[in-house]
């Protein structure tokens, strides 16, 4: 099994990058594969609601998002994890899950989603709020910890200070291990869930 991780953090050793090391740590003694992308300093564009990628099968603009698609595709599971800015995830992050998830046409129903929050002082909840918006409508189902999934630090390595949110990366990725091996189960033996076709209204018509 294996796990793409996505660090929205434009900082290659900032406190992002450690909460997700604690979870890497749980995820190789489960025997996951992990992959880690880090984001946050690329230079990525908002989609422009263009729908080509309705034609093409991937987001015209052909950067990282479209790397980011098959490893997708391929995982069992996925970790958005964001510093806090303003209240609310990096921008980068957030342009490049809203490209991310519309482009991409696999179906990502049963993999497993989890979203990680890091923050200096308050923002964590509504963050992990707008990540885990993503996983909600793609049918995958959302991981979930001892808490709302955060650590707290400012400086560089600050993060290892916060035991309980330490603790909640642990808590996070067994949960979420157990969560992804319980579903290759059922699959193997139920399949998928059946699947109506869509219906879609508006409050105009």
């Amino acid at each position: 099994m294996n796990v793409l991780m996505i660090n929205g953090s434009p900082r290659a050793k900032g406190n992002t990058t450690r909460a997700l090391a604690e979870m890497e740590s749980v995820f190789a003694a489960e025997g996951i594969e992990v992959e880690s992308v880090r984001v946050g300093s690329a230079a990525v564009r908002g989609c422009v609601a263009c729908g080509k990628c309705a034609e093409a099968g991937k987001c015209v603009f052909d950067d990282v998002v479209n790397e980011l698609a098959v490893k997708f595709e391929a995982a069992d599971g996925l970790v958005v994890a964001s510093p806090v800015y303003y209240g609310s995830a990096n921008a980068t992050v957030v342009a490049v899950l809203d490209r991310l998830f519309y482009s991409s046409h696999f179906d990502k129903t049963m993999k497993v989603g989890a979203a990680v929050s890091v923050a200096r002082r308050g923002g964590l909840t509504a963050t992990w709020d707008e990540l885990n918006k993503y996983f909600g409508i793609s049918g995958m189902p959302i991981a979930s910890g001892q808490y709302w999934n955060g650590a707290h630090g400012r400086l560089p390595g600050e993060a290892e200070q916060d035991g309980e949110g330490m603790q909640q990366m642990r808590t996070l990725a067994r949960n979420m291990a157990f969560l992804m091996k319980a579903i290759a189960l059922a699959k193997d033996q139920y399949g998928l869930p059946e699947r109506e076709t869509g219906i879609f209204t508006n409050f105009v018509r």
